[in-house]
């Protein structure tokens, strides 16, 4: 993707994902959207609550306070109008959050400014948004809202699915169609043979370049893939990952077991997923963001 802000990590994420714009969004839905409007306005000295991925982005900004230098920026793309994202912008000044920059799309979807800020990882609430950012070749996760937030800690970790997400679904597709023997066959077979970059190819090898900036005993940012996968089917990831000189710090090869209780272990602050089950059964533990890519999230005629 070309970038539009140098050579920075450039998250873009919604205002209701970075707050909790639950009641003013129950307006909307009741009212419409000059109810909305009106009431941002009543309200726009009030700061809002914290939202699923706040901390997630407190995060990430201090990782410029770690390096010395602007090497993340998080840009704020909301289908708000500037008027009723005032009140955004105030809490965002509430929290420090170093946020400067924004799209206010009055009502539309925000996602063709993402190629213009130069975006490598775009977060929202609303679904249809982020299926429009990725197919335009965006790594995009919809925030499940009340996802469990990991306790204190500066260290940021984050955790990614396999197939359809950090890889593409080819795989995915011979287990779906012909079972589990078929697939860890083909697995077999083409072990020597990369797996396709997923939509969070280019997220991970951003993440991974700002690892390399800090020393090996204290980066602050841990990563780790959780994947159903199990031997012999592991060695395809292995040597795709090599290939693609990407380093995950954790590798979690679970063959099948529920990933709940690792992503709980790892203590993950996020975790990617293309499967809504996995999804709903890791937003009891962690903040979850279900990616909608890939033969499990076609639409069945």
């Amino acid at each position: 993707m070309a970038k539009g802000i140098g050579d920075k990590l450039v998250l873009a994420i919604s205002s209701r994902a970075l707050f909790d714009l639950s009641d003013s969004h129950k307006v909307y839905l009741a009212s419409g959207v000059e109810a909305y409007r009106q009431y941002q306005i009543e309200h726009e000295e009030e700061i809002l609550e914290p939202g699923d991925a706040f901390p997630l982005v407190q995060k990430l900004l201090n990782l410029n306070t770690r390096l010395g230098r602007a090497r993340v920026e998080v840009v704020l793309v909301s289908r708000n109008s500037a008027d009723t994202g005032l009140r955004v912008f105030n809490s965002i000044h509430h929290y420090g959050l170093a946020i400067s920059r924004a799209a206010f799309v009055g009502g539309r979807s925000p996602y063709p400014y993402l190629k213009a800020f130069g975006c490598d990882l775009f977060l929202s609430t609303h679904a249809d948004d982020v299926r429009s950012a990725l197919d335009a070749g965006f790594a995009a996760a919809t925030i499940l809202s009340g996802g469990a937030s990991r306790a204190a800690s500066e260290e940021l970790r984050i955790a990614f699915d396999g197939d359809a997400v950090l890889f593409s679904d080819e795989s995915e597709r011979v287990y779906q169609s012909d079972g589990l023997e078929a697939f860890q066959a083909s697995e077999r077979e083409a072990a020597r043979e990369p797996l396709r970059g997923g939509p969070f190819k280019g997220f991970l090898a951003a993440l991974n370049l700002l690892q390399r900036e800090f020393p090996d005993d204290s980066c602050p940012i841990r990563t780790a893939l959780v994947t159903a996968r199990s031997a012999p089917a592991h060695e395809r990831v292995i040597r795709t990952l090599r290939e693609w000189d990407i380093r995950l710090d954790e590798s979690l090869f679970l063959g099948g077991l529920a990933k709940s209780a690792f992503l709980e272990a790892f203590a993950a602050d996020v975790f990617f997923d293309d499967q809504a089950g996995h999804c709903e059964l890791a937003r009891e533990v962690v903040a979850t963001g279900h990616v909608p890519h890939g033969i499990s999230n076609e639409l069945k005629v």
